[in-house]
């Protein structure tokens, strides 16, 4: 589940990444995280997790910056609980993080560096929550996220001075690396070799115990593996939906504010009428009227166009008051004054002058009060139903402040009110891999994963017509289950495990007869278990590029010294390989060969992650760095409890 979490820390980019944007002010602003950080501060007395050169970092840093990255990490992943996080690996990579920036900001400043507060401000303007309304910076909103949060200014201005410190260190290191020619042309040529071997599976379930575990085994087997079996965040939620039908009868529009709409809309329900023309534009009176004695002598408009290499255009349907807007007054008072199919009489507008020829007249009668009574009365009903519906949902909102419940507008409005199965944060019912909450709850559902137990609220469902009142009546917190309600699951992975053991003891020997001289088919066989017999590989790396997502056991093959073999465990304890490569031939490469340009591009992009880290090491050797692990394990121990369901 955090494998991609896993191997993104365990890249080198990760490291840059994490020194770039690792900034915990930064990332509280965005996870807006940071007051809920205060009440930790009685963890160990406020003692700090670690102290680097003469900087600390105190429990509230590093809580509030394990916390934002739990969040954002749950944006992928909604059932992600603290404790899963951590044990993914979560705490030791924020806490390094926090400890590499420290430290570069520390050695920045032993060695003349600073980070001046124009450099601070121009950070500060580009922080999303310290925008206003025209997304601009604001002293405003500035100031009241600063106290909202709970923070001050210096706290602010000295964080952001220390991720600037960092960043000043670092990315000059990644500029234009270059390795040696003999080390790329070497890299360039393993991209053409191509591997001979073998790989044998020794799979887990041939020496998985058959028996039943004794509950001494079973329990020490279960205190070691508890992180498998975190369950999720459960909460059951109870929910109503309605919509106009909730106001009941409502009386019907009066006459009086039909006439009144009337009138304020006159315009609408007055006589008018529409044209459409075909147009020829020309600079002159003369050339106009010589087009309109042509077309009056029998010639049609787009001919007599035509003939002079102009062109017609066909427009409208336009009112009177359209065509006066795009041409003139006059123009519009000639064109409609023609009859249908005449030429107007020309005249002069914003292009020129106009020749312009009726093709059609539509004309719409007015309407009296009484034909328009029915529209009118249809759009005040529907105007005044969505009046009282957002008067309602005030109202409701307003008693729910006042403390009013679930319960209490159900029977108000007379409400059938639903409640869901236990289910988690992802929307799925809990036990079931098939059934999910109500497609009603989806909009509800990140809030009802927030909310405190029986505080009910009222959400629109989007298209502001149907609204859902809802509160939690029931939150079951992430722990471990109990080992009598997952036994069963518990000594299958213990069989797993085991016959995991067995599988690599069965490597080890294997590995001792290839060692003194036996091929590796014999080696295998000698186990005397239904093991698969060795693999023949012969493989390009090439064709290893084309595979994808590469196995594991090829890509220690791929790793490997030629004449070596290895033992490699496979993934989910599902059995250990034992890989041997027993040759490697490579070709060798022209000067002018193409891979090796590709090579050096792409081998600088990694070049620079190494520089980067192995500077921060450097860095951390020359400051100091000294971890507190008696108030590292305080965090820990408040962020995830040790509880048992």
């Amino acid at each position: 589940m955090l494998q991609l979490f896993r191997n993104f820390f365990k890249s080198k980019l990760g490291v840059v990444v994490t020194l770039a944007f690792l900034v915990l002010i930064a990332l509280a602003f965005a996870s807006s995280d940071v007051a809920n950080t205060s009440v930790f501060g009685g963890v160990a007395g406020g003692d700090r997790v670690a102290v680097v050169g003469d900087e600390r970092i105190d429990q509230s840093d590093l809580t509030g910056t394990l916390n934002s990255a739990r969040d954002r990490e749950r944006q992928n992943n909604p059932t992600l609980t603290m404790e899963s996080f951590i044990a993914a690996g979560g705490l030791d990579q924020v806490l390094d993080g926090l400890l590499q920036r420290a430290a570069l900001a520390v050695f920045g400043k032993e060695n003349g560096m600073r980070a001046g507060d124009r450099l601070v401000d121009s950070e500060i303007v580009q922080i999303p929550a310290f925008r206003g309304a025209d997304g601009n910076f604001s002293e405003e909103a500035f100031r009241a996220t600063l106290a909202q949060q709970g923070l001050s200014e210096s706290l602010v201005r000295d964080d952001l001075a220390m991720g600037l410190m960092a960043r000043q260190l670092v990315t000059p290191i990644t500029f234009m690396p270059m390795l040696p020619d003999t080390a790329v042309n070497r890299y360039a040529a393993m991209l053409r070799e191509r591997r001979h071997g073998s790989v044998a599976l020794l799979p887990s379930a041939a020496f998985a115990p058959q028996g039943e575990p004794t509950n001494a085994q079973l329990q020490a087997f279960y205190q070691t593996a508890r992180d498998n079996f975190i369950r999720p965040e459960r909460r059951v939620i109870r929910y109503a939906t309605f919509g106009e039908e909730a106001l009941g009868d409502r009386a019907a529009p009066t006459p009086a504010q039909i006439s009144q709409r009337y009138q304020r809309d006159r315009a609408q329900y007055a006589a008018s009428e529409q044209r459409r023309f075909t147009q020829l534009v020309v600079p002159t009176q003369a050339a106009a009227q010589a087009i309109v004695n042509e077309v009056r002598g029998g010639k049609s408009l787009d001919v007599a166009a035509r003939e002079k290499t102009l062109a017609t255009t066909a427009i409208g349907p336009v009112t009177r008051q359209q065509l006066t807007s795009s041409a003139s007054a006059a123009v519009a008072q000639a064109a409609f004054a023609a009859q249908s199919g005449a030429i107007a009489t020309p005249a002069r507008g914003g292009l020129g002058w106009y020749v312009l020829r009726v093709d059609a007249i539509e004309r719409q009668p007015g309407k009296t009060l009484a034909q328009a009574t029915p529209e009118i009365s249809a759009a005040l009903a529907a105007e005044q139903r969505r009046a009282a519906l957002a008067d309602l949902t005030a109202r409701i909102e307003d008693e729910f402040d006042g403390g009013s419940n679930l319960g209490d507008i159900a029977r108000e409005l007379k409400l059938q009110i639903t409640a869901t199965k236990p289910a988690t944060a992802d929307g799925k019912v809990y036990g079931s891999q098939t059934e999910t909450l109500p497609p009603v709850l989806g909009r509800v559902l990140p809030v009802a994963f927030e909310m405190e137990e029986g505080e009910p609220q009222l959400a629109d469902m989007g298209d502001g017509q149907t609204f859902v009142v809802f509160d939690v009546s029931e939150i079951t917190p992430s722990a471990v289950a109990p080992l009598n309600q997952i036994r069963t699951d518990v000594v299958a992975m213990w069989r797993r495990d085991e016959g995991s053991k067995g599988a690599r003891a069965a490597a080890d020997r294997i590995l001792g007869r290839i060692a003194k001289g036996t091929p590796i088919a014999e080696a295998v066989a000698a186990e005397r278990k239904q093991i698969p017999a060795p693999s023949p590989i012969d493989l390009g790396r090439d064709q290893l590029a084309q595979m994808g997502q590469v196995p594991s056991s090829m890509a220690l093959f791929f790793s490997m010294a030629a004449g070596t073999v290895k033992k490699l465990e496979g993934p989910d304890d599902a059995g250990w390989y034992v890989v041997q490569l027993d040759r490697i031939v490579v070709n060798p490469l022209q000067p002018n060969d193409p891979l090796i340009g590709a090579t050096l591009s792409q081998l600088g992009r990694v070049t620079a992650d190494e520089y980067v880290e192995q500077f921060v090491k450097a860095a951390q050797r020359e400051v100091g760095v000294e971890r507190n692990q008696a108030a590292i394990d305080a965090v820990v121990a408040t962020l995830t409890g040790n509880q048992t369901e």
